[in-house]
């Protein structure tokens, strides 16, 4: 007759740590993912980013994307809404700059996310 030995208990991974994100927060970043998740909205923020805090007008962003004032508008909107970019009035041309810390403050939540979870 064979003794059984009982063997050790191994855990798979280590158990999480650091505080869960709170729904607020989790909320805040969808709006930021679902507004990011459209490829004319990126190319925005490249121009906006390129451009180095500088105002762009409304209209470079058209023969940019090839797209109707109407289109352009709608995906500046949605930036804007999310608090990525501001929009200032000049004359009658609108123009738009990265918020000043969106992004920042977009990437700082989503790695002091990843770093609880190290």
């Amino acid at each position: 007759m064979a003794v059984m030995q009982e063997l050790p208990v191994i855990r798979c991974c280590p158990p999480l740590t650091g505080a869960a994100m709170t729904e607020d927060d989790a909320v805040r970043l969808e709006r930021v993912f679902k507004t990011l998740a459209d490829r004319h909205r990126v190319r925005i923020i490249n121009r906006l980013i390129l451009a180095r805090g500088e105002a762009v007008c409304v209209c470079d962003f058209e023969d940019m994307l090839d797209l109707k004032q109407s289109s352009v508008s709608y995906h500046l909107k949605q930036l804007l809404t999310a608090g990525i970019v501001e929009r200032e009035k000049r004359g009658s041309f609108a123009y738009y700059r990265l918020a000043p810390g969106a992004l920042e403050t977009f990437v700082s939540e989503l790695s002091s996310q990843v770093s609880t979870r190290a």
